[in-house]
Protein backbone atom coordinates (compact mmCIF):
# COMPACT_ATOMS: atom_id res chain seq x y z
CA UNK A 1 0.00 0.00 0.00
CA UNK A 2 1.61 3.50 -0.72
CA UNK A 3 1.21 6.67 1.05
CA UNK A 4 -1.38 7.72 -0.95
CA UNK A 5 -3.44 5.13 -1.07
CA UNK A 6 -3.32 5.23 2.99
CA UNK A 7 -3.93 8.55 2.88
CA UNK A 8 -6.84 8.11 0.57
CA UNK A 9 -8.61 5.49 3.04
CA UNK A 10 -8.05 7.95 5.77
CA UNK A 11 -9.88 11.00 4.18
CA UNK A 12 -12.67 8.65 3.30
CA UNK A 13 -13.16 7.42 6.87
CA UNK A 14 -12.75 11.30 8.22
CA UNK A 15 -9.82 10.57 9.77
CA UNK A 16 -7.65 13.67 9.02
CA UNK A 17 -8.97 16.87 11.11
CA UNK A 18 -8.27 20.35 11.06
CA UNK A 19 -8.82 22.58 14.33
CA UNK A 20 -6.62 23.61 17.15
CA UNK A 21 -5.19 20.24 18.91
CA UNK A 22 -3.06 18.82 21.96
CA UNK A 23 -1.53 15.44 20.73
CA UNK A 24 -0.79 13.06 23.46
CA UNK A 25 3.14 14.41 23.10
CA UNK A 26 1.57 17.64 24.66
CA UNK A 27 2.27 19.46 21.66
CA UNK A 28 -0.01 21.59 19.92
CA UNK A 29 -1.16 21.42 16.25
CA UNK A 30 -3.34 22.49 13.59
CA UNK A 31 -4.03 19.26 12.13
CA UNK A 32 -4.66 16.05 13.64
CA UNK A 33 -4.87 12.43 12.38
CA UNK A 34 -7.68 10.55 14.14
CA UNK A 35 -6.81 6.88 13.90
CA UNK A 36 -9.80 6.05 15.48
CA UNK A 37 -12.15 6.73 12.44
CA UNK A 38 -9.92 4.51 10.12
CA UNK A 39 -9.86 1.77 12.62
CA UNK A 40 -13.40 1.62 13.21
CA UNK A 41 -13.91 0.53 9.45
CA UNK A 42 -12.91 -3.64 10.48
CA UNK A 43 -11.87 -3.86 6.32
CA UNK A 44 -9.62 -1.32 6.22
CA UNK A 45 -8.01 -2.43 9.97
CA UNK A 46 -7.27 -5.56 8.33
CA UNK A 47 -5.57 -4.08 4.86
CA UNK A 48 -3.79 -1.16 6.82
CA UNK A 49 -2.38 -4.16 9.08
CA UNK A 50 -1.51 -6.72 6.38
CA UNK A 51 0.18 -3.64 5.00
CA UNK A 52 2.25 -2.48 7.85
CA UNK A 53 2.84 -6.27 8.56
CA UNK A 54 4.13 -7.24 5.07
CA UNK A 55 6.86 -4.49 5.84
CA UNK A 56 7.95 -6.71 8.92
CA UNK A 57 7.43 -10.22 7.44
CA UNK A 58 11.51 -10.67 6.92
CA UNK A 59 11.95 -9.91 10.72
CA UNK A 60 11.21 -12.96 12.32
CA UNK A 61 8.33 -11.68 14.93
CA UNK A 62 6.95 -13.62 17.62
CA UNK A 63 4.68 -11.22 18.95
CA UNK A 64 3.36 -7.78 18.04
CA UNK A 65 2.57 -5.15 20.99
CA UNK A 66 1.70 -1.69 21.08
CA UNK A 67 0.54 0.53 24.32
CA UNK A 68 -3.14 1.11 25.45
CA UNK A 69 -4.86 2.58 23.66
CA UNK A 70 -4.32 4.02 20.23
CA UNK A 71 -1.97 1.19 18.90
CA UNK A 72 -4.11 -2.06 19.85
CA UNK A 73 -6.09 -2.22 16.54
CA UNK A 74 -2.59 -1.79 15.08
CA UNK A 75 -1.00 -4.44 16.91
CA UNK A 76 -3.77 -6.78 17.01
CA UNK A 77 -4.39 -6.74 12.92
CA UNK A 78 -0.48 -6.56 12.27
CA UNK A 79 -0.28 -9.73 14.17
CA UNK A 80 -2.80 -11.39 12.67
CA UNK A 81 -1.44 -10.74 9.17
CA UNK A 82 2.13 -12.32 10.37
CA UNK A 83 0.29 -15.02 12.07
CA UNK A 84 1.67 -14.27 15.67
CA UNK A 85 0.17 -12.85 18.83
CA UNK A 86 -1.05 -9.59 19.70
CA UNK A 87 0.24 -8.21 23.22
CA UNK A 88 -0.99 -4.52 24.97
CA UNK A 89 1.27 -2.87 27.57
CA UNK A 90 -1.00 -0.28 29.87
CA UNK A 91 -0.81 1.85 32.53
CA UNK A 92 -0.54 0.42 36.24
CA UNK A 93 -3.15 2.19 38.25
CA UNK A 94 -1.37 2.75 41.18
CA UNK A 95 2.19 3.59 39.99
CA UNK A 96 1.43 5.21 36.67
CA UNK A 97 4.17 3.25 34.84
CA UNK A 98 3.42 1.22 31.54
CA UNK A 99 3.70 -2.42 32.09
CA UNK A 100 1.51 -5.85 30.84
CA UNK A 101 -1.06 -6.72 32.88
CA UNK A 102 -3.87 -9.40 32.22
CA UNK A 103 -1.86 -12.48 32.06
CA UNK A 104 -0.19 -11.29 29.28
CA UNK A 105 4.01 -12.42 29.22
CA UNK A 106 6.95 -13.03 27.06
CA UNK A 107 9.51 -15.63 26.62
CA UNK A 108 13.12 -14.92 26.95
CA UNK A 109 14.19 -13.10 23.83
CA UNK A 110 10.94 -13.77 22.21
CA UNK A 111 11.18 -11.39 19.12
CA UNK A 112 8.89 -8.46 19.65
CA UNK A 113 7.61 -5.85 17.19
CA UNK A 114 6.44 -2.70 18.87
CA UNK A 115 3.80 -0.76 17.08
CA UNK A 116 1.59 2.35 17.50
CA UNK A 117 -1.08 4.20 15.68
CA UNK A 118 0.15 7.48 15.02
CA UNK A 119 4.16 8.66 16.56
CA UNK A 120 5.01 12.32 16.94
CA UNK A 121 7.69 12.13 19.59
CA UNK A 122 8.10 8.91 20.45
CA UNK A 123 7.34 8.33 23.57
CA UNK A 124 4.82 5.70 23.76
CA UNK A 125 6.88 3.57 20.99
CA UNK A 126 10.03 4.23 23.80
CA UNK A 127 8.35 3.42 26.60
CA UNK A 128 6.82 0.31 25.38
CA UNK A 129 10.17 -0.94 23.65
CA UNK A 130 10.89 -1.01 27.73
CA UNK A 131 7.98 -3.35 28.94
CA UNK A 132 9.67 -5.67 26.39
CA UNK A 133 12.82 -5.60 27.26
CA UNK A 134 11.92 -5.55 31.44
CA UNK A 135 9.73 -8.83 30.57
CA UNK A 136 12.92 -10.80 28.60
CA UNK A 137 11.68 -9.85 25.04
CA UNK A 138 14.02 -8.61 22.27
CA UNK A 139 12.52 -5.73 20.36
CA UNK A 140 13.75 -6.11 16.90
CA UNK A 141 11.89 -2.90 15.05
CA UNK A 142 9.23 -0.34 15.53
CA UNK A 143 6.24 1.08 13.50
CA UNK A 144 3.33 3.10 13.48
CA UNK A 145 0.70 3.76 10.60
CA UNK A 146 1.47 7.35 10.50
CA UNK A 147 4.67 8.94 11.38
CA UNK A 148 4.30 13.09 12.37
CA UNK A 149 7.33 13.61 13.56
CA UNK A 150 9.46 16.28 12.52
CA UNK A 151 11.81 14.22 11.01
CA UNK A 152 11.26 10.62 10.01
CA UNK A 153 11.03 8.63 13.33
CA UNK A 154 14.20 6.29 14.21
CA UNK A 155 14.75 4.80 17.62
CA UNK A 156 18.81 3.83 18.03
CA UNK A 157 19.37 1.30 15.85
CA UNK A 158 16.22 -0.55 14.85
CA UNK A 159 13.79 -0.12 11.87
CA UNK A 160 10.92 1.46 11.95
CA UNK A 161 8.84 2.21 9.14
CA UNK A 162 5.20 3.90 8.73
CA UNK A 163 2.79 3.40 5.99
CA UNK A 164 2.78 7.52 5.47
CA UNK A 165 4.67 10.28 7.09
CA UNK A 166 2.61 13.63 7.58
CA UNK A 167 4.46 16.54 8.22
CA UNK A 168 1.87 18.89 9.92
CA UNK A 169 3.38 21.75 11.97
CA UNK A 170 3.69 21.38 15.98
CA UNK A 171 4.16 23.76 18.05
CA UNK A 172 5.58 23.89 21.82
CA UNK A 173 2.25 25.35 24.03
CA UNK A 174 4.20 28.61 25.10
CA UNK A 175 5.29 29.13 21.52
CA UNK A 176 1.98 28.19 19.44
CA UNK A 177 0.55 30.48 17.23
CA UNK A 178 -2.99 29.33 17.76
CA UNK A 179 -2.88 29.82 21.54
CA UNK A 180 -1.94 33.72 20.90
CA UNK A 181 -4.59 33.84 18.67
CA UNK A 182 -6.89 33.30 21.08
CA UNK A 183 -7.99 29.87 19.62
CA UNK A 184 -8.88 26.96 22.68
CA UNK A 185 -6.86 23.84 22.24
CA UNK A 186 -8.80 20.59 22.32
CA UNK A 187 -7.48 17.49 23.01
CA UNK A 188 -9.27 14.64 20.34
CA UNK A 189 -7.17 11.75 22.08
CA UNK A 190 -7.61 9.35 24.86
CA UNK A 191 -4.27 9.49 26.18
CA UNK A 192 -3.57 13.00 28.57
CA UNK A 193 0.87 13.47 28.75
CA UNK A 194 2.47 11.44 32.20
CA UNK A 195 3.00 14.49 34.52
CA UNK A 196 6.46 14.27 35.74
CA UNK A 197 7.00 13.34 39.51
CA UNK A 198 9.92 15.89 39.88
Amino acid sequence: MSPEEFLVLAREAGALLEGHFILSSGLHSSRYFQCARLLAHPDVATRVGAALGKKAAELGVDVAIAPALGGILVAHEVARALGVRALFAERDPASGELTLRRGFSLEPNERALVLEDVVTTGGSLRETMGVVRAHGGKVVATAALVDRGKEPAKFVDLPFFSLARLDFPVYEPSACPLCRSGSTAVKPGSRQKKKSSV
